[in-house]
């Protein structure tokens, strides 16, 4: 059994292992679909267009750049060293800051919206509730999204399993995103929407995409790649040209602040 202390020290090592692989990150991670920006402006009730917005858990910057594309005025917010500097290699002209979703180094009521893409699971919610709730203006709204994999399609499912088996630990749990694990507290009222989409990458780049995931940065180079050669020959018996589809769920939480607030 993992004690606590062990599951937090994991859970921190894993945070913190992106910065080493920033330039895999940016390079090979799946990107979000309009469709995904669709939905926040339908929720939000506002286009994107002229909103202030502050995007926390930043990476690289591919949020922000689709957030910029719709017409936004982004600020980012990013705790790694090695992901800002990929950032501010991207988006040169775009303000990043140092810091996270528990203390959020922005002033009160300041932006209409909060996003997290793929980076609320690593906020303490109970600290990060409170801090958005600060910053927005009365009004805002804050929106989590994640890509998840489609594990309705077979092959993707099949591949899961693997995974995990190889980690020793139930993957699927790590997809149950919903508003009650987004905020356990209950102080916001989130409303869900998903959306699905796909791309086609050769098989290096889906290779590539898998390595650049915490679970697998934080195994030793000698296990992931042993990992990694062997998923080749599974994912070449689906897709022998090499040219693999990756199908994924966009789960979208997002939760408004009253407008008296």
């Amino acid at each position: 059994m993992t004690t606590p202390g062990a599951d937090k020290v994991t859970h921190t090592a894993r945070a913190h292992s992106f910065n080493a692989a920033a330039a895999q990150y940016a390079a090979h991670r799946p990107s979000y679909p309009p469709a995904l920006f669709d939905a926040v402006e339908e929720l939000t009730g506002r286009p994107l267009t002229g909103a202030r917005v502050a995007d926390v858990g930043a990476g690289t910057g591919m949020a922000t750049a689709l957030l910029l594309a719709r017409g936004a005025d982004v600020v980012a917010v990013e705790p790694g060293a090695g992901m800002a500097a990929e950032f501010r290699r991207a988006l040169p002209g775009v303000p990043v800051v140092r810091g996270d979703g528990n203390a959020l180094p922005l002033a009160g009521r300041g932006v209409d919206l909060i996003t997290y893409a793929q980076s609320w699971h690593w906020t303490d919610p109970a600290r990060a509730v409170p801090e958005a709730v600060r910053v927005l203006r009365p009004g805002g709204a804050l929106a989590l999204w994640w890509n998840t994999s489609a594990v309705d399609v077979p092959w993707i499912a099949e591949a899961s399993a693997r995974a995990g088996r190889h980690f020793g630990r139930d993957l699927s749990a790590e997809r149950d995103l919903d508003a009650r694990t987004a905020d356990p507290s209950g102080r916001l009222r989130f409303r869900r929407r998903t959306v699905r989409w796909s791309r086609r990458v050769p098989v290096d780049a889906h290779l590539a995409n898998l390595g650049s995931h915490s679970l697998f940065l934080v195994q030793s180079a000698e296990r992931t790649a042993a990992y990694l050669a062997e998923e080749r020959a599974h994912v070449l018996d689906v897709f022998p040209d090499g040219v693999v589809e990756e199908t994924y769920d966009v789960v979208l939480l997002l939760a408004s602040t009253p407008t008296d607030a």
